[in-house]
């Protein structure tokens, strides 16, 4: 009787690809992208709801902390009226 050696190529086949795909060494290269500051300045609360779309909404620090929208803006956003 004949074997059947297509069992027996099929697993050598596939036994070397996952070792040569296992036997790669993978680095992982990590690049902190820059933090960018924002390039929009808005005047006031009204001129962020008008560019964005969006009311400002204060943290939940900000809140604790007791500031008013207008402190709790300028601390977000910056006074750039300086």
């Amino acid at each position: 009787m004949k074997e059947d050696k297509t069992f027996d190529l099929l697993t050598q086949m596939i036994d070397k690809a996952f070792s040569n795909y296992y036997k790669k060494e993978k680095k992982m290269e990590t690049v902190a992208a820059p933090v960018e500051q924002p390039t929009t300045f808005y005047e006031s609360i009204e001129d962020y709801t008008t560019v964005t779309g969006k009311r400002f909404r204060m943290t939940k620090d900000q809140k604790e902390r007791g500031l008013n929208r207008d402190e709790a803006f300028t601390e977000t956003f910056g006074d750039y009226d300086r």
